[in-house]
């Protein structure tokens, strides 16, 4: 835990809430006799305590940027893909308790896992040491080391870009695939394409179906546009 708190930049006054922090369900069902209790309950804190942070960070940050800009800004920033980043460079993964299942199954590489680890310590801190303590951490490990160009990148909604594209004739029917999955259990990659009145304009991939979708849809935007 000492290594974990110098990488935080944080000392805990009650080290339990870290390691409590780390107690996946798959870990804490199979010591149910032990009084462990799984990281969900903390990591529903830690979604509302990264929530209002991020909200607070955005609204002094974008003065101008009317709320519906903000929304998707906070979106892309407290994503799962943000958060696995987190994780990773916390090197979360090698603190996690798993159980025998999930730990061969490849679960501290997994960055659903990850990224619900990475909640479950920002609310840790909170208990700990108060929304201040938490702030700080969230600005350091998150908000601060975001690049622009990433968050925009992120934000984008691809898949309601084309609809509107498409829509703008009354006879254009879009329709999603998916076409594939390949990669083992823990990193699945997905294949998606997407036509227009039958005719496939775009494909794509991603770490989930809906990330196909999107990749999918920006490359027929790219095509289309073009």
């Amino acid at each position: 835990m000492r290594s974990l708190e110098e990488k935080l930049g944080y000392t805990f006054r009650d080290r339990q809430l870290l390691q409590a922090a780390l107690y996946h369900s798959s870990y804490a069902n199979e010591h149910r006799g032990s009084g462990i209790q799984s990281n969900e309950r903390m990591e529903f804190l830690g979604d509302a305590v990264l929530g209002m942070v991020t909200a607070d960070y955005l609204f002094h940050k974008h003065p101008d940027l009317p709320e519906g800009d903000l929304t998707r800004i906070r979106a892309a920033l407290v994503c799962e893909e943000s958060l696995h980043e987190v994780a990773q460079s916390l090197g979360l993964g090698a603190y996690l308790k798993l159980g025998r299942g999930e730990e061969s199954g490849g679960g501290r590489q997994r960055p659903s896992i990850l990224a619900d680890a990475t909640e479950s310590v920002f609310a840790a801190v909170y208990l700990d040491g108060g929304i201040e303590q938490a702030r700080t951490i969230i600005h350091r490990v998150l908000l601060e080391r975001e690049r622009e160009e990433v968050v925009e990148e992120r934000r984008r909604d691809f898949k309601t870009q084309l609809q509107e594209l498409v829509q703008r004739r009354s006879d254009q029917v879009l329709r999603y695939e998916m076409t594939g999955e390949s990669g083992p259990d823990h990193a699945k990659v997905f294949e998606a394409c997407v036509s227009v009145n039958g005719t496939v304009v775009g494909v794509g991939t991603g770490r989930s179906k809906k990330e196909a979708e999107q990749s999918a849809a920006r490359s027929a935007l790219e095509k289309l546009n073009g």
